[in-house]
């Protein structure tokens, strides 16, 4: 896994990465990051291996939660931190298990610097280098079918992680679902505060580790009953 783009800037940016029990690929991702975004925040939501002093080591920034309370809730902790930085103008949204792409950030981050948006985010539908698999494809799609109906904003890929925020957007969107159902969250409140959005195509990597860390068909289904309960 290594960056194809290099940049010495993006000083103006913070990768937010939540973090918990990936001590295996952490470094690796860190540093692949690193390459592009000099900035990175990890949160780690009470991993119980060495995750936070491997991506600390890495070179990433590291912000800790005592337990752990949710993929949500360590964006939130992430965006807080991000916003203490008077010169950050825009945040990324990225995981730590390997399977998104500094190349795909940085796509993300450019269209917001040369775009009236404040929002940008990646899809894995709008065009076929991603391979979900059928049946993981379809609870996906009915994700986003109910995404689409229960907060007004119509997206093809309404739970995928990879997302580029400008402060604007920050401030306006304030996570309160801990847990997997922020997604759906943060999509009502881009709709709720009108930002200006658009999706990007990307390209998530789906490995053997990956799977077995939360990207499996079970896992989906978990998302899909978790933002229909919410």
């Amino acid at each position: 896994m290594t960056a194809t783009v290099k940049s010495t800037s993006n000083t103006d940016v913070w990768l937010v990465v939540p973090l918990y029990n990936e001590a295996a690929v952490i470094s690796e991702v860190i540093r692949d990051a690193l390459s592009t975004f000099p900035k990175i925040v990890c949160v780690d939501d009470g991993s119980s291996d060495d995750s936070a002093a491997l991506a600390e080591e890495a070179g990433a920034v590291i912000v800790r939660h005592p337990i752990n309370l949710g993929q949500g809730a360590a964006l939130q902790t992430g965006f807080d931190y991000a916003l203490t930085d008077p010169s950050m103008r825009y945040v990324v949204t990225f995981d730590s298990d390997g399977q998104h792409r500094p190349e795909d950030a940085l796509a993300m981050v450019e269209r917001l610097r040369r775009e009236p948006l404040d929002v940008v985010l990646g899809s894995r539908f709008l065009d076929g280098r991603t391979k979900p698999g059928f049946l993981k494809r379809i609870v996906l799609k009915l994700a986003v079918v109910f995404t689409n109906i229960t907060t007004g904003v119509r997206l093809t890929d309404a739970h995928n992680g990879l997302r580029a925020l400008n402060r604007t957007a920050l401030d306006a969107v304030v996570i309160q679902q801990n847990r997997m159902a922020h997604a759906s969250e943060i999509v009502a409140l881009i709709g709720r505060a009108k930002l200006r959005f658009a999706e990007h195509p990307v390209h998530i990597v789906y490995t053997d580790y990956s799977r077995a860390k939360g990207q499996s068909l079970w896992n989906s289904v978990n998302i899909l009953v978790d933002i229909v309960m919410k």
